[in-house]
């Protein structure tokens, strides 16, 4: 098998989980709600979680219910510090930059909070750019629409040559059934019978995929 794309989620797959980012952003999602939206403080969470659940991100929940703008939203949700959270990963740099493969992020989240991470990680100039939630005209991960349309954005790869790599399952199934390999980045190690490889982080991915170093495919 020869490779020609890796698609690389980027909140808590370009970094770990347990560094309280999300969380953070998660917590900006609620207070938007409260004061934005004057929703009750004590329902939020509940709400939050089903539109996650529904529309695959709390935002589109928002814009469907409440006509929310994105931007404001993205705005007030990603106003943090990241370098309080996250800081540069000169090995992660180095295996990323090594990769042959045209390598690009794909995320719900959008391109300006991509890109302070990867400014904050020190990973700016890896990837070949950024397929956030706008330039999918706001579809989101897992919507088999927004594969497609990634798909579309990095050229028009076969599946079958593109390898996706993220810390969601459920995000990776649908790529899993379009013919991608799919990585599952879990730092406890549960692996998923429904995704190829299973890595504590993005710097095993030499032991579980080392034919992307063989430009050669063989």
């Amino acid at each position: 098998m020869t490779y020609t794309h890796l698609l690389f989620d980027l909140d808590d797959t370009l970094y770990s989980s347990d560094n309280g980012l999300w969380s953070e952003i998660r917590a900006r999602m609620g207070q938007y709600m409260v004061e934005k939206l004057g929703l009750p403080e004590e329902e939020v969470p509940a709400i939050r979680r089903m539109y996650f659940l529904t529309y695959g991100t709390t935002l589109r929940g928002l814009q469907k219910h409440y006509n929310v703008d994105a931007d404001d939203y993205l705005d007030y949700v990603h106003d943090i510090n990241l370098k309080d959270f996250i800081l540069p990963s000169p090995e992660l740099r180095e295996m990323v930059s090594s990769l042959p493969q045209a390598c690009w992020i794909f995320t719900n989240a959008d391109a300006n909070h991509a890109s302070r991470v990867l400014d904050t990680i020190g990973l700016s100039g890896c990837f070949r750019g950024i397929i956030d939630v706008r330039a999918i005209q706001f579809a989101c991960k897992p919507e088999i629409v927004a594969y497609q349309r990634a798909l579309t954005l990095v050229g028009n790869p076969e599946p079958q040559q593109c390898v996706m790599l993220d810390d969601s399952v459920t995000n990776l199934l649908p790529a899993h059934q379009l013919g991608f390999t799919t990585i599952l980045i879990s730092q406890n190690g549960d692996e998923h019978h429904g995704v190829d490889h299973t890595i504590p982080n993005l710097l095993s991915l030499p032991q579980v995929l080392p034919i992307l170093w063989d430009i050669d495919g063989k």
